[in-house]
């Protein structure tokens, strides 16, 4: 079944010029790039998105790092497209991440990870609300 997520490069792939890579590995897995925009996360956006997490100790870091530099912001569609962004993706933890997927091959720590994705196809109609202010259909 065909399906949107959102996927964001973060801002340390952004300043690293990672950025056409990673994109050419979804498209070569035949996800489509339905929209893409390179964009500052305000905090409300940062904390919309990471409200699960607030009171974490790491909550205020995360918060800081999203919203130090610029990111891209990513609706991609296609079959299973939340699943296969997600393999794409790899493990949280690039220590952790097999080599060949974009944390494994560009992450270096588990705070500055490169990439978020939507773990569900809920979490990515929120998501892409929250970044691009309108839901897609």
């Amino acid at each position: 079944m065909t399906e949107k997520t959102y996927a964001m490069l973060k801002p340390d792939a952004v300043a690293a010029g990672q950025v056409g890579e990673i994109i050419a590995r979804f498209e070569r897995v035949g996800l489509a790039l339905d929209r893409m925009e390179l964009a500052e996360v305000t905090p409300q956006q940062a904390a919309a998105n990471y409200a699960e997490h607030e009171g974490k100790p790491f909550y205020d870091g995360l918060i800081r790092y999203i919203t130090s530099g610029p990111v891209v912001k990513l609706v991609l569609s296609g079959e299973g497209a939340v699943a296969l962004t997600r393999k794409l993706m790899g493990a949280t933890n690039p220590a952790e991440a097999a080599p060949g997927t974009i944390r494994g091959d560009f992450g270096m720590v588990m705070d500055a990870n490169v990439i978020h994705g939507s773990d569900s196809p809920e979490s990515a109609e929120r998501e892409i609300a929250i970044f691009f202010g309108e839901t897609e259909s």
